[in-house]
């Protein structure tokens, strides 16, 4: 899995799991590994021990990957979940893919 179709920053929907139905922005992409990390989904609770002194310890909560086949992209200008497609389109002379939505049609860069 080496292309993605959500980058960092897009806003996207859980579509299964425990976190399902929630709306949350993409923090990470991973293709290597088909995952990312959402912002406030897949929260886990880490144990942390304090490793200089003046550092605190305790339980930290922070995001942890999920499959990206667990999440539809949220188009900007319908705001509904959608599948992307692709197009290329001349910008300055040059071709370049851009992701479209089905839904509606809208094209970003």
């Amino acid at each position: 899995m080496n292309n993605l179709y959500v980058k960092q920053g897009d806003k996207v929907v859980v579509l299964s799991g425990k976190d399902k139905g929630t709306v949350g922005e993409v923090l990470t992409a991973m293709p290597a590994s088909g995952k990312v990390v959402v912002k406030g989904v897949n929260v886990c609770s880490c144990h942390t021990k304090p490793r200089r002194q003046g550092d605190e310890g305790g339980i930290i909560q922070k995001e942890c990957p999920i499959y990206v086949s667990k999440v539809m992209l949220v188009c900007p200008k319908c705001d509904k979940p959608t599948r992307v497609a692709h197009k290329k389109v001349e910008v300055n002379g040059k071709m370049k893919n851009v992701r479209v939505c089905k839904k509606c049609g809208a094209e970003r860069i």
